[in-house]
């Protein structure tokens, strides 16, 4: 990702000191810099009000003021803060300053006497920053939308491919991960006599007999090997000495973290 200085010089910026000369010193500077949307406010108690209003993307906080000091700016913002995140850089002249405002939230420092370069320097880098992670978090928020959107697509498209496939079948069927029957829709029973153990092979059953074990082990090799099949015939002959041929097409499932989580397919008895 790349920010534009265009963005950056139009990122919001508010100065917070009690002195008028320091005031004027950084709207001078940021001026001559090409910021176009700085504010200021010689009142700390305000603070707060005004980057709720404005949601400023950078705080020049000066530490010393009286009545209310820079590090009880801080508390009181981070109060009000939705996301922990202080956009403080903080002047002071003391260096025990530095560490303390630092733990307690600022993003940066400058000290007293000023710099000027390093003021620019420092204000630039942490809006370069700052804009950064605005944008991937507003990536971040687009893709989960995506993502969102998707999902709901892929679960209408899945309900309307079971419909579609309960139409165009006999019966529609689900085996979970271990083989067991999680979803028959159709009349197997009803119609043929038949339960899906013993289409698809069971060992306890009197519908077991009259299958065509070749036929039915291939089909059971697909679905041990986890692969697709498309129209797969297999048949047995009924106790009265007729043939009952039936057809059948399948394909694994899978979650969102692609583990298998079973098969799913139709089938028809062929007339």
């Amino acid at each position: 990702m790349i920010i534009d200085p265009a963005d950056i010089l139009a990122a919001r910026i508010l100065i917070v000191d009690d002195q008028a000369s320091n005031v004027a010193l950084f709207s001078d500077l940021l001026a001559q810099t090409g910021y176009s949307n700085v504010s200021a406010t010689k009142t700390p108690s305000e603070v707060v009000d005004l980057h709720h209003a404005h949601h400023y993307d950078l705080i020049l906080l000066d530490i010393a003021m009286p009545k209310m000091d820079g590090f009880a700016v801080m508390e009181a913002l981070k109060k009000r803060s939705t996301d922990h995140y202080l956009p403080v850089i903080v002047l002071t002249a003391d260096p025990a300053h530095k560490v303390q405002a630092l733990q307690a939230g600022a993003r940066d420092f400058v000290g007293k006497p000023f710099d000027l370069l390093e003021i620019k320097t420092r204000i630039h880098n942490m809006l370069e920053t700052r804009l950064l992670y605005q944008q991937l978090g507003a990536y971040n928020d687009s893709l989960e939308d995506m993502v969102a959107t998707r999902t709901a697509q892929l679960s209408a498209s899945e309900a309307r491919f079971r419909a579609l496939t309960e139409l165009a079948s006999d019966w529609y069927w689900e085996q979970s991960e271990t083989g067991e029957f999680t979803t028959v829709s159709g009349p197997v029973e009803e119609v043929m006599g038949l339960r899906m153990t013993a289409l698809f092979g069971s060992q306890d059953t009197a519908e077991q007999t009259g299958w065509n074990e070749d036929e039915r082990q291939a089909l059971h090799t697909m679905i041990a090997a986890r692969q697709p099949f498309h129209d797969i015939e297999f048949s047995r002959t009924t106790a009265a000495g007729g043939l009952q041929r039936f057809r059948v097409s399948g394909e694994p499932m899978f979650n969102t973290h692609c583990r298998f989580i079973g098969f799913r397919g139709i089938g028809a008895e062929l007339k």
